[in-house]
């Protein structure tokens, strides 16, 4: 059975962690994380820590360099991500909307959907 990886997507610099989330949000997030898991879907998922507390590591020209972050010329960065195992593409982006559909609407989530290659 394919595995999709859903990147999840946030504008970091509008969504900060002391953001406030709506009162009923972690039940409805529980109740899908639940759901997910009993149809033996989710094979692992996290929130990440901001880019503040990362660090990129590139290499190039046979040297590698290392950046602290926030990484403030980025708009977007990968805030979270969900490991699926699912019969096909379809049912993936099925799951990955209902995620998105749980935030609040005046949020700006996203999510990249991506098979792992040979899965």
């Amino acid at each position: 059975m394919p595995r999709f990886l859903s990147l999840i997507r946030i504008d970091e610099q509008n969504l900060t962690p002391d953001t406030p989330f709506p009162a009923d949000f972690n039940d409805r997030m529980g109740a899908l994380m639940e759901e997910i898991t009993k149809a033996g879907v989710m094979l692992d998922t996290a929130g990440l820590l901001p880019t503040s507390e990362g660090t990129r590591v590139t290499w190039s020209g046979g040297k590698l360099s290392y950046t602290d972050g926030p990484f403030t010329e980025t708009k977007e960065v990968v805030g979270g991500y969900a490991l699926m195992q699912c019969k096909d593409k379809d049912e993936a982006l099925e799951w990955t909307k209902r995620f998105l559909e749980i935030h609040p609407e005046n949020w700006t989530v996203g999510a990249e959907l991506r098979q792992l290659d040979g899965s």
